[in-house]
């Protein structure tokens, strides 16, 4: 019987996808991690500049109704996760959910959590103020568009320490969910749709996402934004951090490690490796996973009795 392929895998084959991912990332050296995460910082700001460009020109149209910008926004917004998804761009949020998830499988250290995180924080953080600083520089950050970096920057420093780190675990569990999908899709038009719908949605919410923050609040201040250096760290980048790990490690990484992995003492999926991430594996696995496939089938027709037998 031929295999049945199927462009979508299941959810349990995700997440074993998504620990892959973590391994991977994990086994790579730190200026690669750096240099990753810098190119999503870049990533990140041509997303959020080409929202406050385009969003911000429908001033007008928002007096009579907000939620017009607000939408357009959100719509456009999921352009930078697209990007660095599909070229392997490392973010911290989505690094929280998958070094978490390999470490619970025990696949990596816990003391390669504080590396990831750690250098993809930096990473994202040059990546974002390096571009909010160029385009500064070329002039683009003015008129109706600074006027939204600055009304943004501002609304963003305004809500308490732990409303801030709720707004956080929201706007993660919904990137990481993005991940999620976007490694169950095995096409390109079905991973835009994985990582449109929850990107958007977060935006579109108001939750607080650190590698988009460090590229808009820098662009708000650059456009004159009534934001210190001390409120952005304080009022938004730490309590944003701690959220959106929060999210990534516990809400994703623990929750699917329960429903699918070692936390809930769950047996590794027995699909042919077709259908399973291929990405981090060694020859010598994928060989042995391929002999296993076929001695499993050549044991399948053994058991099937032919038509002369039947008969």
């Amino acid at each position: 019987m031929p295999e049945v392929v199927s462009i979508v895998k299941g959810p349990k084959e995700a997440y074993e996808g998504m620990v892959d991912k973590g391994v991977e990332l994990a086994n790579k050296s730190a200026i690669k991690i750096f240099h990753q995460s810098l190119y999503a910082g870049f990533y990140i700001g041509f997303g959020g500049m080409l929202s406050m460009v385009v969003a911000g020109g429908l001033e007008e149209a928002a007096k009579d109704n907000p939620t017009i910008q607000t939408f357009v926004f959100a719509a456009l917004f999921p352009v930078n996760l697209l990007i660095i998804l599909l070229t392997g761009g490392c973010l911290i949020t989505g690094t929280a959910a998958t070094v978490a998830a390999a470490v619970f499988e025990k696949k990596l250290s816990p003391i390669q959590i504080p590396r990831t995180f750690g250098i993809s924080w930096c990473g994202n953080l040059i990546g974002g103020v390096i571009f909010a600083a160029v385009v500064t520089y070329c002039d683009m950050n003015v008129g109706l568009t600074a006027k939204l970096a600055m009304k943004v920057a501002e609304k963003k420093i305004k809500k308490d320490f732990f409303t801030t780190f709720i707004k956080g675990i929201g706007c993660n569990w919904l990137v990481c969910m993005a991940v999620f999908l976007s490694g169950q899709a095995q096409d390109m038009a079905g991973k835009m749709v994985g990582i449109w719908f929850p990107i958007s949605c977060f935006v579109a919410i108001g939750f607080e996402h650190i590698p988009a923050n460090m590229f808009m609040i820098p662009l708000g201040m650059m456009a004159g934004a009534d934001v210190s250096v001390l409120d952005c760290l304080v009022k938004n980048f730490i309590p944003v951090t701690l959220g959106n790990i929060f999210a990534g490690s516990i809400c994703v990484g623990a929750g699917y490690s329960f429903a699918f992995g070692a936390l809930g003492q769950n047996t590794k999926s027995h699909l042919p490796v077709s259908r399973v991430s291929r990405e981090d594996l060694d020859m010598a696995t994928i060989d042995q996973m391929e002999k296993n496939q076929k001695e499993a089938e050549a044991k399948e027709m053994s058991a099937v009795p032919d038509a002369g037998q039947a008969a």
